[in-house]
């Protein structure tokens, strides 16, 4: 069975050079209305997204971020936010409390969120736009506060650069589908087999080359693919001060 949604997924990449067209407001108001309509926690819409195309502002983000220059070379930049500061105002005009400080309810925000931009992600690129998440939002999230001006019980969860794309992305092959499908249980059945198919997989587009992660006690290997370079990631500890963030912008998670 065809499907130009699944088509259109299936395109998808990262963009990180992109042409210096901005992107016309009307089109910005299309794909954020879009994501808007992607599943939302009993209707909550615990989101606000802000739209960056200021020049200086988006400099200023691409510091804050790693310095990465496709940041401030982007004509518009989104940082998602979970958002539970419209419910608080909400529950004060209504004499009420909002219950804020409980991991569920920090995990509803976060989900919302992350639905709203993917579909909105979708969006743009069904109307040719390229997109890349910046995850390095998160690097000085106090900054990022201060610079977007972000009230109590808003915190910036993932930005993203949007823009025309200079070349067609490059798409990643991903995992094999038996390694994540999982039939009634759980199943590790054949996983050293799927995870090896994959490492040769990602070692044949050449995408390690020159980014091997440096850990101490590590050497650059030869053979580099995804277990070695994902492994290496996930056993460096990062952002250990976001907690305390979270607490400050009122997200005191018990």
């Amino acid at each position: 069975m065809n499907s130009t949604a699944i088509e259109l997924i299936k395109k998808h990449g990262s963009v990180r050079q992109y042409k210096p067209d901005p992107v016309p407001p009307q089109m910005v108001q299309q794909i954020v209305a879009a994501g808007q309509h992607a599943s939302t926690s009993s209707n909550l819409q615990m989101y606000s997204v802000i739209a960056v195309t200021d020049t200086a502002r988006r400099e200023q983000m691409s510091t804050l971020c790693g310095s990465q220059a496709f940041i401030k070379e982007a004509p518009l930049f989104l940082a998602w936010c979970a958002d539970l500061s419209r419910l608080e105002r909400a529950s004060a005009r209504h004499g009420r409390q909002q219950v804020s400080n409980y991991a569920e309810t920090f995990l509803l925000a976060a989900v919302d969120v992350s639905l709203f931009m993917q579909t909105a992600a979708l969006a743009a690129e069904s109307l040719g736009l390229g997109i890349c998440y910046i995850g390095a939002i998160r690097n000085q999230p106090q900054d990022v506060i201060d610079l977007l001006k972000l009230p109590k019980l808003v915190f910036p969860i993932a930005g993203m650069t949007v823009g025309w794309p200079v070349h067609p992305p490059r798409i990643r092959p991903r995992l094999p589908l038996a390694a994540v499908l999982h039939s009634e249980t759980y199943s590790t059945t054949n996983e050293e087999d799927h995870l090896a198919e994959y490492d040769e997989a990602m070692i044949a587009t050449g995408i390690y080359k020159g980014r091997q992660v440096s850990i101490a006690g590590d050497e650059e290997v030869q053979v580099y693919g995804w277990t070695e370079h994902s492994t290496r990631r996930v056993s460096r500890a990062v952002r250990t001060g976001l907690k305390e963030v979270l607490a400050q912008q009122g997200y005191k998670i018990d």
